[in-house]
């Protein structure tokens, strides 16, 4: 149980949700960091929180107001990371594990960055294109104090793409008087967006899926695989697995679950959420209404790739498949951790798992800053080697401490960032 000091004052216990999850992973992790652990109240304290009113002028001329968030949770080891998030039932306390989590992340995988995170609670669905523009603009220049090239460096997240960042990086250059390309990634190719971006967090957890699957033994053609989530996450990890010779068998969105136990058609799919909006009605599939049915689906890899919380102590005994590769971040309460180490299932954690996205947009970072671009195959390259490397060593780690894989990458990443705190020390 966490002491009352981790928890804010600024948060009620109602609030606490997410934030608790990672106060729980951190508190795991503190008896392996030896003398660092004297440090370890840093990563219960976020750095920085920004609450911020987005007032905009909607189009029949009414005033609407939103929330907007930004926290920057760590920048001991470089400027803050993380994406922004366009939801309606985005909070405080899930930015603020959000921020956590990407500090953990890029410190687990070496990029040299902090963590950071952003969002608004709004549903982006009720607003016109010209709304959204005008919030997202209204959004920056409010958090604009904070952010920047070298200080914090957004990305898009759930419901913001390629046109959100772009929006946002020409509004913090206007407010600077000169073009900043560094402030923003998952740009627009032709603003000094990087190939390879789209499919990057995609990528990154078919890499760790075909790693731990050899760990465990599995082949990948003919695996069965379900997905949750089918937005750019989960549709790219499903597509990556279907050409690996894999089988997707279930897909589940934010309507419903579609179901093909000889292989859904991931491509043809796409292209009907795409004209749809949905999965429901994809022809030759199976429907199937009852959304906690998904989880005791028959497979053999599981990926979680839509929002935090989702695995929880009421449905983690029925999963079914051998292996879950969290492409989502937070998707796993620490409950369903147990339950799930009891049953022998393997869990890739999110810090891992979905890192491919923030090492490209690492990569899209010091392309703009040396107006040097590669190409996508260097890209896809590095990327892979990158993600193998991190998992390798957080595999080792796992298998040395006997801990589970989410505690073996946290080891190595607070290690990583409580060894800059301390080598940096305190000031003044």
């Amino acid at each position: 149980m966490n002491s009352p000091h981790q928890i804010p004052s600024y948060l009620t216990q109602r609030e606490v949700g997410p934030w608790a999850v990672y106060l729980e992973q951190v508190d795991r992790v503190t008896p392996h960091l030896g003398k660092l652990a004297r440090w370890v109240e840093t990563l219960k304290r976020p750095k920085r929180i920004l609450v911020v009113d987005v007032p905009i002028e909607r189009d029949d001329g009414s005033i609407a107001h939103f929330e907007g968030y930004r926290v920057q949770h760590n920048t001991s080891r470089g400027p803050g990371k993380g994406g922004v998030r366009f939801h309606q039932d985005v909070t405080l306390s899930e930015v603020m594990a959000l921020s956590a989590w990407m500090t953990v992340k890029n410190a687990a995988v070496n990029v040299p960055y902090g963590g950071a995170k952003g969002g608004i609670r709004v549903d982006p669905r009720t607003l016109s294109q010209g709304e959204l523009q005008r919030m997202t603009r209204r959004y920056t220049s409010e958090i604009n104090i904070i952010i920047g090239p070298n200080k914090d460096i957004p990305a898009p997240d759930v419901n913001t793409n390629e046109q959100t960042m772009a929006w946002m990086m020409d509004t913090y250059s206007m407010n600077q008087g000169s073009t900043a390309s560094g402030v923003v990634t998952g740009k627009p190719i032709s603003l000094g967006g990087s190939l390879g971006r789209h499919d990057a967090t995609g990528r990154g957890v078919f890499v760790v899926g075909c790693e731990a699957a050899h760990k465990r033994g599995l082949s990948i053609p003919g695996a069965r695989i379900a997905v949750q989530g089918f937005g750019n996450v989960g549709g790219i990890t499903a597509r990556l697995f279907a050409e690996a010779g894999a089988r997707i068998v279930a897909v589940q969105d934010h309507v419903t679950t579609v179901v093909c136990d000889s292989g859904l058609d991931v491509v043809a799919l796409q292209a009907h959420v795409t004209e749809h909006g949905s999965v429901a009605g994809f022809p030759g599939a199976d429907e199937v209404s009852d959304r906690a049915r998904f989880w005791a689906i028959d497979c053999d890899i599981l990926v979680p790739a839509a929002l935090e919380q989702q695995i929880t102590a009421a449905n983690a005994g029925q999963i079914r498949a051998s292996i879950i590769l969290e492409g989502a971040n937070g998707p796993t309460t620490t409950e369903a951790d147990d339950i799930l180490s009891e049953r022998g299932v393997l869990v890739v954690p999110d810090v891992i798992a979905n890192a491919g996205g923030v090492t490209v947009s690492y990569f899209e970072w010091v392309q703009d800053f040396s107006s040097f671009f590669w190409t996508e195959d260097e890209i896809n390259s590095r990327l892979t080697r990158i993600m193998r490397e991190a998992f390798a060593a957080v595999w080792q780690i796992s298998v040395d401490k006997q801990v589970s894989l989410r505690t073996a990458a946290f080891i190595i990443g607070c290690t990583r960032v409580l060894e800059a705190r301390e080598m940096r020390g305190l000031y003044p």
